[in-house]
């Protein structure tokens, strides 16, 4: 960051701490988060113990009682990803519609969080499909009624440093000045960048490299026959395909199917150690991606920690619902050069 003033930021539906990350890259002090989940909390406060964290329903948190709290004055940034799963694209394929999700209410609890704060500037993340959310243009022109100049566009998070394919919707605002959506980076990251030089997973020292999934000899068979660098289960002999594949045009075509080391990932989702959920076969290794990969393809630090003695899956899910901290980086960025231009004399 280029000023010598740390702005100060809020990380609402905060999950394990990803978007924390790519804040405080970009030279943010988050000074509070707010997250329901009890594992996701207590894995946010091990990596981010300077920060408040508060584990509540966020519609029982009342904002200026925290920002009173917190003794900061006004607040510079307030940040958050609402749970996007109603808005996702299966979601809105079956009948069960995304206006039905409750979760679809938490983007007006982040609008009264920003009602009540009144901060510089805000970002929301969320997936592209809240643009066709029936409540999103009031939530727009809300942001644009408080007085706040707001942009937003989906980008895919491949275009920012994040070795995976990753769209999401990204908005910001600024009632400080105008804000400006980053420009992407010209070179890819790849997947053999992000994981080529880790250590053999079998018997790693770290705890989280050595979590990935076990198999029947049969599955085990079938990884085997998968062809290494980018293979999917297409490429596999029929005598080793799984029954439930055999008919053609039935489920996804990159379940069991390997990453390419020259490429970037798919999404990394709350899936990623199962292959049967997607492209998460290691390029040649007979195995998933390990808790570590995937939290490295998803560009966590590669010391950030986990609770001990959770499910796997739990640290899975935690690590696939996260935004990606260079991704969240950027936007941030692109925030502090508002900010930057606005600071009075001798702070910048």
């Amino acid at each position: 960051m280029s000023c010598s003033h740390q702005y100060t930021a809020i990380d609402l539906f905060s999950g394990c701490g990803g978007l924390s990350c790519g804040l405080e890259q970009a030279g943010f002090s988050v000074v509070a988060s707010v997250e329901i989940d009890a594992i996701a909390a207590e894995t946010y406060k091990l990596n981010h113990p300077g920060t408040k964290i508060i584990q509540a329903d966020i519609k029982k948190v009342d904002p200026r009682a925290l920002l009173r709290d917190l003794n900061v004055g006004s607040l510079d940034l307030l940040a958050g990803c609402p749970p996007c799963q109603g808005f996702s694209t299966l979601r809105r394929r079956n009948k069960r519609g995304a206006r039905r999700d409750q979760r679809n209410s938490l983007i007006m609890e982040y609008l009264r969080f920003v009602k009540e704060l009144e901060p510089k500037t805000i970002l929301l993340e969320n997936v592209p499909g809240l643009q066709d959310y029936y409540k999103f243009p009031t939530f727009v022109a809300s942001l644009k009624g408080m007085g706040y100049q707001v942009v937003y566009e989906t980008l895919n998070a491949e275009n920012y440093g994040v070795p995976q394919r990753r769209k999401r919707l990204v908005l910001l605002g600024s009632r400080v000045g105008a804000p400006s959506l980053p420009q992407k980076n010209d070179k890819r990251v790849t997947v053999r960048e992000a994981i080529g030089a880790l250590p053999d997973a079998s018997n790693a020292s770290d705890e989280i490299h050595r979590m990935y999934s076990r198999h029947s000899d049969r599955i085990k068979k079938l990884i085997e026959s998968i062809p290494k660098d980018g293979g999917s289960r297409c490429d596999i002999p029929s005598d080793c395909q799984l029954a439930c594949h055999a008919k053609e045009g039935v489920g996804f075509s990159d379940v069991y199917g390997r990453m390419a080391w020259d490429d970037v990932a798919p999404t990394i989702t709350g899936g990623c150690l199962n292959p049967s959920k997607g492209r998460f076969l290691h390029p040649v290794e007979n195995r998933s991606i390990t808790a570590r990969e995937a939290s490295l393809l998803q560009t966590f630090p590669d010391n950030y920690t986990f609770p001990p003695n959770i499910s796997k899956q739990a640290v899975a899910l935690m690590i696939g619902n996260a935004l990606p901290p260079a991704f969240a980086c950027q936007q941030a960025r692109a925030l502090v050069e508002v900010l930057d231009a606005q600071a009075p004399s001798g702070q910048a």
